[in-house]
């Protein structure tokens, strides 16, 4: 990927990068005009964009320090709090109601087992975002800005971050293994569907956040040192 590609050219080339332009605030529309023209002109760091777009891109993709320190801390989370509010607003909704229709012939006991998963692990990912909306990000803008906040640092974070698409997982398969014929197959089909789609995106975030901002708020904290 490179900052003179045509924008049209690279979602031609991968769709999954059309959330990546939502969440950064990036509207369709492009004509001819390249990818660093588009990130100018809605006023975001193309450096940061192409770190991201290349890691929905490109498998087991390892960004270059200089790549990292070119990009901004500030866009990066920015485009993270986006992500935690399109999952949260958007794709665990969207599965709900899904799950709420599917599961409609099953008896309660067994719509109660996959709806008390579903509540549970929904819960896990708002703990998860409030853990880093409240701490995480705010100490990333502090420290973008050259301002080092005493008593944390991003190794905390680093120690302590667990992945959150693992379970999505385990609700697939109890759903493909367990689901009862009377459930409508179409329907099945939309939520397994949606569910991969929305691991692979958290899979993604997960990377973004340890190849990226981890490695660009060390490299921010030596300076405040």
């Amino acid at each position: 990927m490179r900052k003179n590609m045509k924008m049209a050219d690279l979602l031609g080339s991968d769709y999954r990068l059309l959330t990546v332009l939502h969440r950064l605030g990036i509207k369709l529309g492009f004509g001819e005009r390249t990818v660093e023209e588009i990130c100018l002109e809605n006023g975001v760091n193309c450096d940061t964009f192409l770190l991201i777009a290349n890691v929905y891109a490109t498998e087991g993709y390892v960004p270059s320090p200089g790549l990292i320190t070119a990009a901004s801390a500030i866009d990066l989370v920015k485009y993270l709090h986006a992500s935690h509010a399109y999952y949260l607003d958007h794709e665990l909704k969207e599965l709900d109601k899904l799950f709420s229709g599917l599961l409609l012939p099953c008896s309660e006991v067994q719509r109660n087992v996959i709806m008390k998963f579903f509540s549970d692990y929904k819960n896990e990912v708002r703990n998860h975002f409030a853990y880093e909306e409240d701490i995480v990000f705010p100490y990333v803008r502090s420290i973008a800005e050259g301002k080092r906040m005493d008593g944390y640092s991003i190794e905390t974070f680093e120690e302590n971050h667990n992945n959150i698409d693992e379970k999505l997982n385990d609700l697939r398969n109890i759903v493909m293994k367990y689901l009862p014929p009377a459930c409508d197959t179409v329907t099945a089909i939309k939520a397994l569907s949606r569910l991969c789609s929305l691991e692979y995106d958290l899979e993604k975030h997960t990377l973004i956040e340890n190849s990226i901002l981890i490695p660009m708020v060390n490299r921010l904290e030596e300076k405040c040192q």
